[in-house]
C-alpha cells in the first residue's frame, strides 16, 4: 500500500466568488515541485472542490473531507497522526503532513 495524498485543484469559485486556491493545498504543491520523487512514492489525487469528495470520504470518513490529506499506508508509524473514527484510517492534514514527508522520504524541512 502507499500513502494517498489529496489536493484541490486551484481555480475554484465558491459563494464567497473566486477563482480561489488553497493555501495550504499550494505549500504541499511546493514542496511535490522541490522533491519531484515524492510523486513516484505517493500515490496523488487531485480533487475539485465542491463537497462532498467520495474518494476522500471512502478512506476517512465525510468529517475529514477537508484538503490537503495525506492518508497513511501504515507501513511508518506517525504518533501525530489522527485517526478516522469512520474507517480506523490514519491521516494528517494541511502543514502537519511535510514533518511526515521529511521523517519518511527523506526531504527537507522548512526553515524555522
Amino acid at each position: 500500500m502507499t500513502d494517498r495524498l489529496f489536493l484541490l485543484n486551484p481555480d475554484w469559485t465558491d459563494d464567497q466568488g473566486g477563482p480561489w486556491f488553497c493555501p495550504a493545498g499550494a505549500f504541499i504543491e511546493g514542496v511535490l515541485a522541490f522533491y519531484p520523487a515524492l510523486q513516484d512514492q505517493l500515490a496523488i489525487t487531485r480533487l475539485d472542490h465542491p463537497r462532498p469528495r467520495p474518494a476522500v470520504i471512502e478512506q476517512v470518513g465525510e468529517d475529514h473531507q477537508s484538503c490537503p490529506i495525506l492518508v497513511l499506508d501504515g507501513a511508518f508509524d506517525w504518533p501525530d497522526a489522527r485517526t478516522s473514527d469512520a474507517t480506523g484510517r490514519r491521516f494528517l492534514q494541511d502543514h502537519a503532513i511535510v514533518p511526515y514527508l521529511a521523517a519518511r522520504y527523506g526531504i527537507g524541512l522548512p526553515h524555522p
